[in-house]
């Protein structure tokens, strides 16, 4: 791999402290944690345990590296026991933000369409690629149109089940494949080219984003006999990829 990425230019930030966790605002091209790979990826929790200097941070969940939005860290080990049990009873709600090629005619839809491995062979050559199978594991998700612009929507995702790529894979389902991805997204061979070439401009440029337009825009969960949310607004590289398309002909589901 010539040039794996380009170095993320947006650094984390906290937007929630919390006395048991913080609630950070992960940029894209991040990892959640540090992991051993080929080449160096910045990683939100090294960053913060250096930030604060609190070493026992850490992350009761996890964001794709090219996920932006809301990211949690536990502050001490009775909180991460917290979560834990929280995250087991699906008690903790996440919201995400997708722009995706496509306007459907639905405002609202809820998909409940099994998920495993689609499996090598055919047009798939990729392991990890996740389709909906008859004997996949159940998963569920709620959609939402926000807006619809020159023949993109953006879709609030509301996972009520954690599988693996779930909302990049039934959007894909749905035909409304989601900017930038590389695995679920219009052409199914970039992925094995952005491992060949690491992320060139004109993979880019095809693709129309350095990463997939997929954000963690809230999170929600109860602590202490109250719940507790926290909202991050559209990460910049997506509002702006949004605000350059075109506005609709009708202002039905439009957010202006």
């Amino acid at each position: 791999m010539t040039a794996p990425f380009f170095p993320p230019t947006e650094k984390p930030r906290i937007i929630v402290e919390h006395p048991d966790f913080y609630v950070v605002h992960k940029p894209a091209l991040w990892l959640t944690h540090a992991v051993r790979a080929r080449v160096e990826v910045p990683d939100v929790l090294s960053y913060m345990q250096a930030a604060t200097g609190e070493s026992i941070l850490a992350p009761p969940h996890r964001l794709d590296r090219e996920t932006s939005g809301a990211q949690l860290l536990t502050r001490d080990t009775d909180a991460a026991r917290k979560f834990f049990t929280l995250f087991k009873t699906h008690l903790v709600g996440k919201t995400y933000l997708a722009i995706v090629h496509g306007t459907p005619d639905w405002e609202r839809r809820t998909l409940d369409a099994p998920l495993g491995e689609l499996g090598l062979g055919g047009r798939n050559k990729i392991v990890i690629r996740q389709a909906v199978i008859p004997d996949g594991r159940p998963a569920i998700t709620d959609f939402r149109v926000v807006g619809q612009r020159g023949g993109h929507s953006l879709i609030e995702a509301y996972p009520r089940s954690g599988r693996l790529h779930q909302i990049r894979a039934h959007l894909s389902h749905l035909g409304l494949p989601m900017v930038g991805d590389k695995i679920y997204g219009r052409d199914p061979d970039v992925f094995l080219e952005f491992m060949e070439t690491g992320q060139t401009p004109e993979l880019t440029a095809r693709l129309g984003l350095a990463r997939q337009a997929l954000h963690a825009a809230r999170i929600a969960f109860p602590w202490d006999g109250a719940q507790f949310s926290a909202d991050i607004p559209l990460a910049a590289d997506l509002q702006a990829y949004w605000d350059a398309l075109p506005p609709p002909a009708s202002k039905s589901f439009d957010i202006e």
